[in-house]
């Protein structure tokens, strides 16, 4: 079983920027594309970004292309959302997710797919 904890979160104004940690433990990540998702009050979750096990893919929802980076490092069991130029539309609970399946090659976007979540982190941007 792995638990993941995301820190980070907090308030930012529009066009600033906030990075999001999240940390691995219990068992390594390392084997497992991770991603992030977000939930904002009255929406369904939706993924944000996601990384393969071994970094060779990223992929992005549209509206947050050109602003996040995702990236992980697996000798410290952690993955990071870098966002930049925050817009209000980005304020939500963004959580922390393993892939169920190993080594999957192609990032998946279904929050099903998804086996761990992390308790989640309020990201709260303002105009």
């Amino acid at each position: 079983q792995v638990r993941l904890v995301e820190s980070g979160g907090g308030l930012a104004q529009a066009g600033g920027s906030l990075r999001l940690s999240c940390a691995a433990s219990g068992r390594s990540v390392m084997s497992s594309a991770m991603g992030w998702f977000r939930q904002a009050p009255g929406k369904e979750r939706e993924f944000v970004a996601g990384i393969t096990w071994n970094s060779g893919t990223t992929y992005y929802v549209d509206s947050v292309k050109g602003r996040f980076t995702i990236s992980r490092d697996n000798a410290k069991n952690t993955v990071i959302l870098q966002m930049n130029n925050l817009k209000p539309d980005d304020t939500a609970v963004y959580y922390c997710a393993a892939d169920r399946k190993p080594l999957r090659m192609v990032i998946t976007t279904q929050a099903t797919d998804f086996g761990s979540w992390g308790q989640g982190t309020q990201v709260t941007v303002s105009s």
